[in-house]
């Protein structure tokens, strides 16, 4: 089988995809001036927050959910459907309420991260694989800004959000295609899950299986 570093990557690299392809943070201010609510801005930055805070406090359906490769998917593609949403709305309340989509769908693809690599990482190889996950969050935000604001500078301000989200659910949809077997990953039979689960169970630790 491969290794268990390979289920690790996977998540990542939804993760470098989705950023990278849709974070407009920097594009912000303009297009609160835009929406002609520019003393509203702080409210653009929070509302990805507001949707991870409301996705937190009603995350017990996770616990129910085995096929966290596809669950991971899908919450990329919500991050960059809500994305294309607020580029193409034309008012502010509904802009927000698309941020707040994409940020919610970003904290469940968080919270199935973390599972995955809690269920499958062994400890030997935890600091490495943990060093490639801080680059995807140091280094997909930053790439994804720059892209914002060069495709702003070509197309405009809407334009960029919009084509950002539906780049980031294309991207998305390939890195699961390149990707079969994170796609399929079940916690119930995933090998990785299971032979670390035994190892845990012998160990006397105690087990993250959901």
């Amino acid at each position: 089988m491969p290794p268990a570093g390979a289920t690790c990557s996977a998540p990542t690299s939804s993760t470098i995809v989705a950023m990278a392809f849709a974070m407009p943070q920097a594009l912000f201010p303009f297009l609160a001036d835009q929406l002609h609510h520019p003393g509203a801005l702080g409210l653009l930055y929070s509302a990805g927050a507001v949707g991870g805070v409301f996705a937190s406090v009603t995350s017990g359906w996770t616990a129910r959910v085995h096929r966290h490769g596809l669950a991971i998917v899908l919450a990329a593609t919500g991050w960059g459907v809500g994305m294309a949403l607020a580029g193409l709305a034309t008012s502010f309340v509904p802009v927000l309420v698309f941020l707040a989509v994409a940020g919610g769908a970003d904290t469940v693809s968080g919270v199935f991260r973390s599972t995955v690599w809690n269920q499958t990482i062994p400890d030997e190889l935890r600091g490495r694989l943990a060093g490639i996950e801080l680059l995807s969050y140091s280094s997909g935000p930053t790439l994804g800004n720059a892209r914002a604001g060069l495709m702003a500078r070509w197309g405009g301000v809407r334009w960029s959000i919009g084509l950002g989200g539906a780049l980031c659910v294309a991207g998305v949809a390939l890195t699961a295609v390149a990707l079969p077997s994170f796609l399929r990953y079940d916690s119930r039979t995933d090998p990785h899950a299971l032979a670390e689960r035994q190892r845990r169970a012998g160990a006397g630790a105690p087990s993250t299986s959901s």
